[in-house]
């Protein structure tokens, strides 16, 4: 029954693409194939006994506690005007060297990344504030659009991440699934912290060769980066430069520092991580009732929609393994010529491709369940394979012509910069990301050295 799998596979994308809401979606559709199975004597209906446990298991998952603390926090510091702060003081520490605003840009959205982590909000902060700045001191609008996508996608990879959170309770099970079928019956797992230490090296990466390319651009291409000439009333001093990075380093600090000393879980450090915001908006004097209330709000709606895609899922996978989806997948993966490289990049090209049509909650709550226990089986280590998985799509959110961080800053960008010169501004910064990729394919210890020096694993 593996082909009724693979269409209940691709009748979910092509419903998806009608525009139909993405968790009704996998579980309505799943569940009218089940119907249809049972009617026609092909699936056990004995499986569908178990959603209730799956989602009982969902609803006291610790980890994914960790999710609605997490966007708390980036919507609270998003909020309290962080990144106007750290635009304005970087901008006029660096705005006179030449490139110097594009080296701004992608600093602050790497500081954003590691507190907000939601990369809808730090794109479209990021393109109402530097864009205009950037265009108005003469930079191209293709430079000024790439730079600023680019490092606004850095909150899918620089923890902490919602997405990592996310991929590893996703990868726990993978793992000890994989084990369980390779004859290990007192299987390791790895935690969110694996991948919070694993991503640290990889993000850092990124940052740095976003930089290099900026400061080559300006260096070849001096008329897309003219230098700025410092006015008397941008001076900046120490003591400004401070007071603008102290907060958020001190508030990242804490987060990641508590995870990664093992000093908290996510879920505690989450914690943390939202009452730090709200203390920071309070000092600021960015809070009141009224902003609390759409603080709340938004974070009601975005941890909703994410539990509610997981619970549809959850349904999905249980009815495609009921139809022996998951063998179909080995079948398919194991048959790939390059046995196990083979297989890695015929899964990475297909979640690429798939992140121009599926957000990455929907990739790693349907897809990662079904491809993950097959190369894990193969012998991959798990914080390798989902720290490569976070990048690619992120490499993904920034392809044209279906970038989700295209459309985020073509929703907020003026008519003067046309949507091919947001798509031009990309492609460069796509190259980066694949760059990374093959970088830490060819190095994986780039992403497994931390981890290991931390956790001893």
């Amino acid at each position: 029954m593996e082909w009724i799998a693979a269409l209940l596979f691709i009748a979910v994308i092509v419903i998806l693409l009608a525009g139909f809401p993405v968790a009704f979606t996998l579980a309505g559709t799943a569940l009218l194939f089940a119907a249809g199975g049972v009617l026609a004597g092909n699936f056990n209906e004995a499986l569908l006994s178990g959603l209730p446990n799956r989602l009982f298991g969902i609803m006291t998952n610790e980890t994914l506690m960790a999710v609605p603390l997490f966007v708390f926090m980036g919507v609270t510091l998003e909020r309290a005007r962080i990144a106007e702060d750290l635009l304005e003081t970087l901008s006029s520490l660096f705005g006179s060297l030449r490139g110097g605003l594009g080296i701004s840009v992608t600093i602050v959205g790497m500081l954003l990344a590691a507190s907000t982590g939601i990369v809808g909000a730090t794109v479209v902060t990021m393109g109402l504030l530097s864009l205009p700045t950037m265009l108005r001191r003469g930079y191209s609008p293709e430079v000024a659009a790439g730079t600023i996508c680019a490092s606004g996608t850095l909150g899918q990879i620089i923890p902490p991440s919602i997405i990592l959170v996310m991929l590893g309770d996703v990868m726990t099970t993978a793992y000890q699934q994989a084990q369980l079928e390779m004859g290990i019956f007192s299987p390791k797992t790895v935690s969110v912290g694996d991948l919070f230490a694993g991503a640290l090296i990889p993000g850092l990466l990124l940052v740095l060769l976003y930089v290099v390319y900026i400061v080559s651009v300006a260096y070849f291409k001096p008329e897309s980066m003219p230098a700025h000439v410092r006015e008397p009333d941008e001076q900046v001093s120490f003591a400004k430069v401070l007071r603008a990075l102290l907060p958020p380093l001190l508030l990242i600090f804490a987060v990641l520092g508590s995870i990664l000393g093992g000093f908290a879980t996510p879920t505690e450090a989450a914690g943390v991580g939202g009452m730090g915001a709200l203390l920071l908006a309070v000092s600021r004097r960015e809070l009141n009732l009224e902003r609390l209330r759409e603080i709340m709000r938004s974070t009601l709606r975005i941890s909703s929609m994410v539990f509610m895609i997981l619970i549809g899922a959850s349904i999905f996978s249980l009815v495609f393994r009921g139809y022996g989806g998951d063998d179909g997948v080995r079948a398919v993966l194991e048959g790939i010529p390059g046995g196990m490289a083979g297989a890695v990049i015929a899964v990475m090209l297909v979640m690429f491709l798939l992140g121009f049509v599926l957000d990455f909650i929907e990739i790693t709550f349907v897809v990662v369940p079904i491809v993950g226990p097959v190369l894990l089986a193969m012998g991959l280590d798990p914080v390798w394979l989902g720290i490569m998985i976070a990048i690619n799509l992120q490499t993904s959110f920034l392809t044209p012509p279906f970038g989700f961080a295209l459309f985020y800053l073509r929703g907020v960008a003026p008519p003067s910069v046309t949507t091919a010169q947001i798509y031009r501004g990309a492609i460069p910064f796509v190259g980066i990301q694949i760059l990374a990729l093959i970088l830490l394919a060819v190095f994986p210890d780039l992403i497994t050295w931390l981890p290991g020096k931390i956790y001893g694993s």
